[in-house]
């Protein structure tokens, strides 16, 4: 028992020792590694806090008035700016690329173009436009599905209304894009997929406002399948 002891205390100094040994081996290296640590952290905190927060805040800045001429349905001098120091929507995107205003820019700007009937471009700078909200990126999706249907391009368009009903999967925004895909699929003789779209507004969604007179909508559409 006492040799136990002993040995085990033997091992103990000797990886002791080794230790001792290797850290003072590779003092150097060891060193050199923890201030590369140490610089990339500084680095990191210096990038947020000296050049991404100020760009974000200076982003937002120049975003707010967009906004307001959006609001306020002055759709050109959003996308383009006025003569007292906001230089647009499309301006902003550009300039502060890479930030959330940069981000909410390309939906404005998207959303003012197909208020004034530019539907192929509102498309391609709502595209540019990414959320993960539950709210808002189905309404940008609906919008495009909306736009295609402006351009005659109903297939993509009743595909990306449809889309954005599944994803809001609520009350507010649903039903209003399955009533347009159900209009859709009657303009292209779709009745089965038309009457499918009525009848879960009815089954899903019937406390909306689109519920109220489904039902005359599902009888016509039986009689047209028929």
């Amino acid at each position: 028992m006492v040799e136990n002891k002993k040995n085990e205390s033997l091992d103990l100094e000797e990886a002791v020792s080794k230790s001792e040994a290797f850290l003072l081996k590779n003092k150097k290296t060891i060193i050199g590694a923890i201030a590369a640590v140490v610089i990339v952290i500084a680095a990191i905190f210096a990038y947020q806090s000296l050049y991404k927060t100020p760009r974000e805040n200076k982003a937002q800045a120049a975003l707010f008035k967009g906004e307001q001429y959006f609001e306020n349905d002055n759709f050109d001098m959003a996308l383009n700016g006025d003569s007292l120091g906001f230089a647009g929507l499309l301006k902003v995107a550009e300039e502060f690329s890479g930030t959330k205003a940069a981000n909410l820019a390309h939906a404005y700007a998207g959303l003012s173009m197909a208020k004034l009937g530019r539907y192929d471009e509102a498309v391609k700078e709502l595209d540019k436009f990414s959320a993960s909200d539950l709210m808002v990126a189905p309404a940008i999706k609906g919008a495009m599905g909306n736009c295609y249907a402006q351009t005659g391009n109903l297939d993509k368009a009743v595909e990306l209304l449809m889309s954005a009903a599944n994803e809001a999967d609520n009350t507010s925004l649903s039903p209003i894009y399955l009533r347009q895909a159900a209009d859709i699929y009657v303009q292209q003789n779709k009745y089965a997929q038309a009457l499918s779209a009525y009848q879960t507004i009815k089954d899903k969604y019937f406390n909306s406002y689109q519920a109220l007179d489904i039902d005359k909508y599902i009888e016509k559409l039986e009689l047209m399948a028929k």
